[in-house]
C-alpha cells in the first residue's frame, strides 16, 4: 500500500497534537471510580457547565454515553423514536436491543432532519397491544446526512412536540460544538430543551479517547451505575481527561477552519467531471459525494485513491464521505483533489 498522504477517513483519526500530549504527561490523577481524580472532576464541571446542565459523567466512548442514555429513559419493550440514519441504528453494535431490550422507531428524515408532525405521527397509541413510545433522540451535527446542523426552530418545534407527548429527549451531541460554530448558537442553547446529552471529544475536538453524559444530578447519579455495571469505570482516568480539558481550551474555535476546508473540497470537486456532488449541503465539516464513472464502483474508487495515498470512507447508497480535521491542511485538501481529478482522468 502506498504511503497515506492525507487521511480525511474520519475526524476520529485526529492525533494529540504535542501541547495536548504534554497536558497529558502532566496531568493531576487520582482513582476515578472512587470520585478522586482532579481532572476528570474539573472535565466533567466544565462540560455540564458548557451544556447548561446539572452534572455531567466521564465515560470511555459516547457510545457509552448514548446507551447510557437510552437505559435511563425507557423500560425493556419501549421505543426510541429516531431518525432512519443516526448513530444507534447502524454504528452502535445493537447495543439498543442488547443492553435495553428496546425498539427503535425510525423517521424517514430529509438528511438527517425530520418535523414535528412526524414525531406526531410515529408516538403510538396508549394500547396494550403497542410498544410504548418513550424516548425521542436528535443528533446534531447528523452525521449520516451529511454533517447536518439542526435549524434552531426546526429542533425547538420538534421537542416541544416530543415533550407534549411525554417524551423523554436525548441529544446525540457528538459533533455538538460543530454545531454551535456552524449556526452561532452556544452549546447550552442547542442543549436546553433536553433531558440528557452525550458529548464526544475524540471527533473534531481531537482528543484520544472519552466522551460525555450530561444531565440533571438525578439522573446522572443513576448513569453512574450502569457505567459501573458497563466496565466503564476507570482509574487513573485524568490522563486521558486532560486531553479533553486541553481540547476544549484550544480545538473548539478551530473547528471553523475545518468548516471552511470541507467546503474547499467540496466546490472542488463540483468542477471535476465524474463526480456528483452540492457544495450547499456541507454545513459543517463532511462531504459527502458519488463517483460516476464507467471504470469504477464506489469501492473500486475507494480502494484507487487508497493506493494512491488518499483514505475516505464509505457512505450510504454508493456514497463516498470525506472527513476533514485538524491534521488536515489547505494544501492536503488542494493534493486529494488533485489526485482525485488524476484518478478520473
Amino acid at each position: 500500500m502506498a504511503h497515506i498522504l492525507i487521511d480525511l477517513f474520519s475526524d476520529t483519526t485526529t492525533r494529540p497534537t504535542p501541547g495536548m500530549r504534554k497536558a497529558m504527561m502532566e496531568a493531576a490523577v487520582g482513582d476515578e471510580q472512587r470520585g478522586e481524580d482532579p481532572t476528570v472532576l474539573e472535565l466533567e464541571a466544565r462540560v455540564a457547565a458548557l451544556l447548561g446542565k446539572e452534572k455531567a459523567l466521564f465515560l470511555p466512548s459516547t457510545t457509552m454515553a448514548n446507551q447510557i442514555a437510552i437505559k435511563l429513559h425507557t423500560q425493556p419493550g419501549d421505543e426510541v423514536i429516531l431518525e432512519a440514519d443516526s448513530h444507534p441504528v447502524h454504528f452502535e453494535g445493537g447495543g439498543p436491543g442488547l443492553i435495553s431490550g428496546v425498539h427503535l422507531r425510525t423517521i424517514p428524515g430529509r438528511r438527517g432532519l425530520f418535523t414535528a408532525e412526524q414525531v406526531r405521527e410515529a408516538v403510538r397509541s396508549d394500547l396494550a397491544i403497542h410498544s410504548r413510545s418513550a424516548l425521542l433522540w436528535v443528533e446534531n451535527t447528523h452525521n449520516m446526512g451529511g454533517g447536518t446542523v439542526w435549524p434552531l426552530d426546526q429542533l425547538l418545534s420538534v421537542c416541544e412536540a416530543g415533550r407534549s407527548l411525554g417524551l423523554k429527549l436525548h441529544l446525540d451531541g457528538a459533533r455538538l460544538l460543530n454545531a454551535s460554530v456552524a449556526s452561532g448558537h452556544p452549546a447550552h442553547v442547542l442543549a436546553e430543551p433536553f433531558d440528557t446529552v452525550s458529548f464526544c471529544l475524540t471527533k473534531g475536538l481531537g482528543a484520544p479517547v472519552g466522551g460525555l453524559l450530561a444531565g440533571s444530578a438525578e439522573e446522572i447519579a443513576r448513569a453512574r451505575r450502569y457505567k459501573q455495571a458497563l466496565g466503564g469505570a476507570m482509574r487513573q482516568a485524568g490522563i486521558i481527561a486532560a486531553a479533553g480539558l486541553y481540547a476544549l481550551d484550544h480545538h473548539v474555535d478551530r473547528l471553523a477552519e475545518d468548516h471552511r476546508r470541507a467546503r474547499r473540497l467540496a466546490d472542488a470537486l463540483a468542477k471535476i467531471d465524474g463526480i456528483e456532488i452540492d457544495p450547499s449541503h456541507v454545513e459543517t465539516n463532511m462531504v459527502f459525494f458519488r463517483v460516476r464513472h464507467p471504470r469504477f464502483t464506489s469501492k473500486t474508487f475507494l480502494d484507487a485513491l487508497k493506493q494512491r495515498g488518499v483514505i475516505l470512507s464509505q457512505g450510504r447508497g454508493g456514497s463516498l464521505r470525506a472527513v476533514t480535521h485538524l491534521d488536515v491542511d489547505d494544501a492536503a485538501i488542494d493534493r486529494a483533489v488533485a489526485i482525485i481529478a488524476e484518478l478520473l482522468a
